[in-house]
């Protein structure tokens, strides 16, 4: 059974034996026949909102807040029809935010790419940082005890704006919606309580599941909070291409988008493997071991306990060098340990949200990695086993395993999301 996996721009042609392999994709929703339209009629027809156009006026100050590079959100598809029908708000009086949360700013090539070179030309684009106080408002806490710091040009605009696509998230349940508030435009505080060891330990915080869950509760929070006037979310599909977009009032919209979403993109088994081979949907996403971890929870969903997860993700961009993974990952000599002084108490660091998630993944399995952007060395340091050929080590796992070991193999990653129907 020939495979193609998801790696960098490009696949990865790998060969796993007929009888015992189950491939999970999305079940594929073909492209919208003409996407600029369909945003149109969405945002000229919204849910629970007045139209874009005339919800703002002329003389009021707009926000939008963006994805950033390492999404495969179609902004340079939707931010041409959305700022075609505030035409008629002077451009000075409109400010493109990259919701970056955490991560690096985005260079101007990046923006370009994003973007388009029109939007970044004409319109001040400006990258979040969630370390720069000054740039920050504070606007209180809400429940459980989150500090709300916010971007100021949000905070200030009359009308704020929010474009995300959606798919399903380890974490928050599904992306997309309020995450570009919180955290794609939040301080650095926020950020921390939302993703503290408290939050990522509960049992509600994965994938697809939105009610219950502490850490998506707190973000609609704070998007209700702020006061979010127009949201607009797409669904795309294996091909980057828009299958279905809402707009208007955000959490309407956000609703609409996962159920939709959660269809095409979840499937239940009814037991697990013992070998899960899996990416992390190729680039923009695979661009970094830290983006990666979100492939391996995927796979962590369906594996047996002593099982193997062989990942495929270039990580051209490598740990990466900013933030502080690497470093939390360098404290400790094994997962176990990493585990132990993230979840002890006061310990809170930057980005240790990772690091938790993936030491609890290798309680479960063994994980493999082929990444040419990180030298074995590098890969090794991370706790992980750097490897050159992924069909030959999952064809090794199988074997260790038994003659009854079965393989399942996600080519697009968390695109596609297992679950086991007893969970």
């Amino acid at each position: 059974m020939n495979v193609q996996l998801a790696y960098g721009r490009g696949r990865l042609s790998v060969d796993f034996p007929d009888d015992r392999t189950t491939v999970l994709e999305p079940s594929y929703v073909a492209g919208l026949p003409d996407e600029a339209a369909a945003i149109r009629r969405a945002l000229r027809a919204p849910l629970g909102a007045p139209p874009l156009a005339e919800l703002v006026g002329s003389d009021q100050t707009v926000a939008i807040s963006v994805c950033d590079i390492t999404r495969p959100m179609p902004s340079r598809t939707l931010l041409p029809v959305l700022l075609g029908e505030l035409a008629h708000v002077p451009d000075e009086r409109i400010v493109i935010l990259i919701a970056t949360g955490t991560h690096r700013p985005n260079d101007r090539d990046e923006l370009v790419e994003m973007l388009g070179e029109p939007i970044v030309d004409r319109y001040r684009v400006v990258n979040h940082s969630a370390f720069d106080e000054a740039g920050l408002a504070y606007l209180g806490e809400v429940e459980p005890r989150v500090p709300v710091w916010l971007n100021r040009h949000l905070v200030d605009a009359d009308v704020r704006i929010t474009t995300g696509f959606v798919e399903p998230h380890f974490f928050a349940g599904f992306s997309g919606g309020p995450k570009l508030v919180a955290p794609g435009l939040a301080g650095f505080r926020t950020t921390m309580r939302l993703h503290d060891a408290e939050m990522i330990a509960s049992p509600r915080a994965t994938w697809g599941v939105t009610e219950g869950n502490p850490i998506h509760e707190a973000i609609r929070r704070i998007a209700a909070h702020v006061g979010v006037h127009f949201s607009v979310d797409v669904a795309i599909n294996r091909d980057r291409q828009i299958t279905s977009v809402a707009a208007g009032e955000i959490f309407a919209v956000h609703r609409a988008l996962a159920e939709r979403v959660k269809h095409s993109a979840m499937q239940a088994f009814a037991a697990p493997f013992d070998v899960v081979v899996t990416t992390n949907s190729g680039y923009p996403l695979d661009q970094n071991l830290y983006q990666t971890i979100k492939g391996l929870s995927a796979a962590a969903q369906v594996v047996k306990p002593g099982g193997a997860i062989v990942c495929a993700a270039e990580c051209a961009d490598g740990l990466p060098s900013h933030g502080e993974y690497g470093a939390i990952l360098a404290a400790r000599d094994s997962p176990e340990a990493l585990l132990e002084m993230i979840c002890a108490p006061g310990h809170n660091r930057h980005d240790q949200w990772e690091v938790q998630i993936q030491a609890q993944i290798q309680q479960r399995a063994r994980v493999f990695l082929k990444a040419d952007g990180l030298s074995p060395d590098a890969v090794r340091a991370a706790h992980l086993t750097p490897i050159e050929d992924v069909e030959s080590t999952a064809r090794e796992q199988l074997e260790r395993i038994g003659p009854a070991a079965r393989l399942c193999a996600l080519p697009e990653g968390p695109q596609t999301i297992p679950y086991l129907a007893a969970e």
